[in-house]
Parts: structure tokens; C-alpha cells; sequence
């Protein structure tokens, strides 16, 4: 790695001034788990980066009935999958932390520092989505909320200003009868994703009929992709598995994958077609219960 100089911030107010001052040669330093493998690869040269990972006042979850549920941004991994709050409210999200990683790696990572990393095959950001929510980021001129799935742009990019600091995911209250399901497919535990889905249904009440429906994919384009025309298909229909079978079909339409060494396009689509399917029934089955 190239030398850079070092900052660690004692309060936030101090982090926003810090990356105003260096905004255009200072990076963030939140985990650092995907920080320092760009730094290693030397994709990113930065001459001085700012160590938020201390700040207390960023690292809480917080729930009201009115509000919703409050994560601060350096709230770890680790924190989310263990919260007995968030396997109470959210439990989708507590099931798909499981799956992000190693152990090692959700002890020390944090979710601020996963989403601005952008990278398409994260695995919160379609959860989150899913639940429908949104960012809080702040910097020395003030602040802006922004719904997560408009917050990225293309691989590992973001509308994030250049001086500006994620500082909480905002998540609404959980919807009466409704159901979240998240699914991955995997070559091996931990390892690289080939594809992820999350899918919320919503029934009226007592029925199998879909209220509002939204499934969201990653590793099949550059950003989260929401599947509109799939979604669309199921709402204000009853629930059969043939209608499901079509939705998953159409979502594997709506995909834009790449080929690499871990899966071509066509194999994606494919399971595509396969975990909506398998998430659309236990997300339905969840929203019967809820």
C-alpha cells in the first residue's frame, strides 16, 4: 500500500469536518473490510483516511412503534444477527446476516461500511430494501435522507457526496401480515454469492390474496435490482403457485448478470428463476402467520 496519513476521529462533527477538509484526497475508514483489500490491490490511492470505527455515537439500534427502527451506521454484522430486538421486529434481517461471511468478519464489519462499499453482491442492501429503507447521511453543510435503492449508481458507486458520511439506516415499522424471505446460492458456506433475493409480500388480511409485493436481487446487475414488472404480476392476485412460477420466470427476464469465473449469465438467470420462486412461497407463507 501506498503511505497515507492517519485520523482518527473522536466525534462525528470531527469526521464530517475531517472529510470536508480532505474530501478529495480522504477516504472513510469504518470496518475496513473492503477499505483495505482496495488499498492492497491498489485500485485506490487515497493520501490520508479517516478512522470513524470508535464513534459510539454510531453504533446503536434503536426501535420506536411511531419512527421504525434506528441502526447506527458502525452497528456491526455481528450486532444485527444477534439483536434479540431485530429477531423480534425484522427477522429477515437476522437470517441474512447468517449468511454474511465468516463469524470473524461480522464481529468487526460494520452494515454503514458494506452498503458504501457498494459492492453488487452484497448481501443487507436487498433485505434492506425489501423493508424499505433509507439512509441518513450527514456532512459539515448539513444533512439528507435517502431511500436505499436509490442510493447506488453502478458497481462500487454511490450517490454519496465526496464529503458526506453515512451515519443511520432507517427502517419503517414492520407491515401488519406481511412476510420478508432472503435466499442465497452459494458454492460453498461463506464464499463468494452467485445470487441472493429478497422477497416481501404482503396478504389482505385472512386471504391469500397479495396486498403489495417487492423482490429485490443482487449479483444479477451492477446495482440491487427491484423487479417491477415481476412484483407487479403477483398484486391483486391470489397467490398460486403458478402465478408464482410466472413471477419467477419474469424476474430472471428483468436480470442484467455477467459471466465470471464463478457463474455465467445464463446459470444466473437460472437461479434466478429457482430462489424467487422458493422465497416468493416462504415469504407468502410468513405473511399468512404474521
Amino acid at each position: 500500500m501506498k503511505d497515507f496519513e492517519y485520523f482518527p476521529a473522536s466525534s462525528l462533527q470531527e469526521a464530517c469536518s475531517l472529510i470536508a477538509q480532505y474530501q478529495d484526497v480522504g477516504k472513510i475508514l469504518a470496518g475496513g473490510q473492503s477499505l483495505i483489500t482496495l488499498l492492497r490491490q491498489k485500485l485506490i490511492s487515497p493520501t490520508c483516511l479517516i478512522d470513524i470505527k470508535g464513534l459510539k455515537e454510531l453504533s446503536y439500534i434503536e426501535f420506536d412503534k411511531k419512527d421504525g427502527l434506528r441502526m447506527g451506521a458502525l452497528t456491526t454484522h455481528r450486532d444485527i444477527e444477534k439483536s434479540p430486538l431485530i429477531q423480534e421486529k425484522y427477522s429477515v434481517l437476522s437470517e441474512m446476516e447468517k449468511s454474511v461471511a465468516s463469524v470473524q468478519t461480522r464481529n468487526w464489519g460494520t452494515i454503514g461500511g458494506n452498503l458504501c462499499s457498494a459492492d453488487p453482491i452484497g448481501d443487507p442492501a436487498p433485505s434492506l430494501i425489501a423493508l424499505g429503507a433509507k439512509l441518513k447521511l450527514v456532512s459539515a453543510r448539513g444533512e439528507r435522507v435517502v431511500a436505499l435503492e436509490d442510493f447506488f449508481t453502478d458497481y462500487f458507486t454511490t450517490i454519496i457526496e465526496p464529503d458526506e458520511i453515512l451515519a443511520e439506516i432507517q427502517l419503517p415499522p414492520p407491515v401488519p401480515n406481511t412476510g420478508v424471505e432472503y435466499m442465497k446460492f452459494s458454492t460453498i458456506e461463506a464464499g463468494i454469492k452467485i445470487v441472493s433475493t429478497s422477497v416481501a409480500i404482503t396478504v389482505e388480511a385472512g386471504s391469500d390474496t397479495c396486498k403489495d409485493a417487492k423482490i429485490v436481487m443482487s449479483a444479477v446487475a451492477p446495482v440491487p435490482l427491484v423487479t417491477k414488472k415481476a412484483a407487479a404480476l403477483l398484486k391483486g392476485k391470489r397467490l398460486t403457485d403458478y402465478l408464482i412460477d410466472e413471477a419467477a420466470h419474469m424476474a430472471s427476464t428483468e436480470t442484467d448478470p455477467t459471466s465470471d469465473v464463478h457463474a455465467s449469465a445464463e446459470y444466473r438467470r437460472e437461479l434466478v428463476k429457482v430462489l424467487v420462486k422458493r422465497a416468493t412461497k416462504k415469504a407468502f407463507e410468513k405473511a399468512k402467520k404474521a
